[in-house]
């Protein structure tokens, strides 16, 4: 289904969770209050998945309005609506004093960090599907 909406999709999601898990074991080490950082972290990490999937359905959604009437009014708004759903969460963990701040910031930052690294994990995906399927003997 992800694929549908867009083809990278499906591998800018694998990276931002693959972040949020090296971040949760390199970071494990030098916190002291690890329950605030893996909260803070997965927080910030599932912002950065819903940003992904609305930036990718507000894309699609702009390019058929604008192939159809040739105006895309909805997007700013689209943009905007995910910023202050951002912001909100921020004030609400800085609120209810529920997470790391800091740390929840790093988990969103894995949106950019996945965008940067989506080619290389792409092609690392396609290079580990050939040789899965030539050691099960369906390639030649």
């Amino acid at each position: 289904m992800l694929r549908r909406i867009n083809p990278a999709l499906p591998g800018l999601l694998a990276g931002i969770v693959l972040y949020g898990v090296v971040f949760q074991f390199t970071g494990m080490w030098f916190v002291d209050d690890k329950q605030q950082y893996t909260i803070g972290l997965w927080i910030g990490i599932l912002l950065a998945m819903g940003m992904a999937v609305n930036m990718a359905v507000v894309i699609l959604d702009a390019v058929d309005v604008m192939a159809s009437t040739g105006t895309a009014v909805r997007t700013g708004f689209w943009s905007v609506l995910r910023y202050v759903v951002v912001i909100g969460a921020f004030v609400g963990v800085w609120y209810f004093e529920v997470g790391n701040l800091l740390v929840m910031f790093l988990g969103v930052m894995g949106l950019k960090v996945s965008a940067y690294l989506q080619p290389l994990l792409h092609r690392f995906i396609l290079r580990l599907r050939r040789f899965c399927k030539r050691d099960n003997g369906t390639a030649e």
